[in-house]
């Protein structure tokens, strides 16, 4: 893969145009603190982006875990020594670590302009959960479980998760499940829109990428424009938003892709796409 990110405790894997990012830190439960799992997704995010080789991102973990969220043995400790560490220090140092730190990455994976699937191997836990919501689909296994578990530790969702959370399953959802600190086990996030589908574990990937590949045979642009105007339609005013289909859709009408769609569809055979 060229101009590929190198990555410290992830791998990525690029095949048919659909990214793979394996958070591979098993020994930690794939924590995002103590690694550097927030520097290998936020990069991995910002390449797939730019790379015009890349239709789809899939986040999934090695291991036990999804992702553990922050490593809590690092909180214990908050003078001496240890006052450089993620959780150390005084208010305003703190707020300036999680700013450029943890925050990045709801930052970049807001900011996506590829649609963003969670294989969702194990537990997701504390910013693990918010990680899985910051992305457009979820799938799980059995073995799934998310827990918005702050509010045992006496903190809050610092990366985002409570914006996150209630605009998947609802404010009242998502007030008993945050002020609660209670876990949510595969069934019940099916159940509540958590997550799309349960599948077994040791058919999750092949799941994950049988939706992707689905994807990725799309035009580039058409499939990117999408995801963004998704984005775009969570935010603006009708009228406004119009404005915006209207000039994009200008966009694709005069791409090769789009005349190559329509004779394939026409012609009834799978359609073969540039990007351009």
């Amino acid at each position: 893969m060229a101009n590929t990110p190198t990555l410290r405790d992830a791998r990525l894997t690029l095949e048919e145009r659909v990214a793979v990012l394996t958070l591979d830190r098993d020994d930690l439960r794939n924590a995002l603190t103590g690694t550097a799992l927030i520097d290998d997704i936020v990069d991995t995010v910002t390449w797939a982006n730019r790379s015009a080789d890349v239709s789809v991102l899939i986040i999934t973990g090695n291991g036990g875990a999804f992702c553990a969220g922050g490593n809590i043995k690092e909180m214990q400790y908050r003078d001496g020594d240890h006052r450089a560490g993620p959780f150390g220090g005084s208010a305003l140092e703190l707020e300036h670590k999680y700013r450029h730190g943890i925050q990045r990455i709801p930052l970049a994976i807001h900011q996506a302009e590829i649609p963003i699937i969670a294989a969702i191997n194990g537990p997701a836990i504390g910013a693990g959960c918010d990680l899985a919501c910051m992305c457009d689909i979820r799938l799980g296994s059995e073995r799934a479980t998310f827990g918005e578990t702050f509010v045992n530790l006496g903190i809050i969702p610092g990366d985002g998760g409570a914006w996150f959370l209630q605009r998947l399953i609802g404010y009242q959802r998502a007030a008993e499940i945050t002020l609660t600190g209670r876990l949510v086990h595969a069934e019940e996030a099916v159940q509540l829109g958590l997550m799309m589908e349960q599948v077994p574990a040791d058919q999750l990937m092949q799941r994950a990428l049988t939706l992707a590949s689905q994807m990725a045979a799309k035009p580039p642009h058409a499939l990117r424009m999408s995801k963004r105007l998704m984005k775009q339609a969570q935010r603006q005013e009708l009228p406004d938003f119009l404005e915006l289909c209207a000039a994009w859709q200008g966009m694709l009408h005069n791409t090769d892709d789009h005349a190559e769609a329509v004779n394939a569809f026409v012609e009834k055979r799978e359609g073969n796409y540039r990007g351009r």
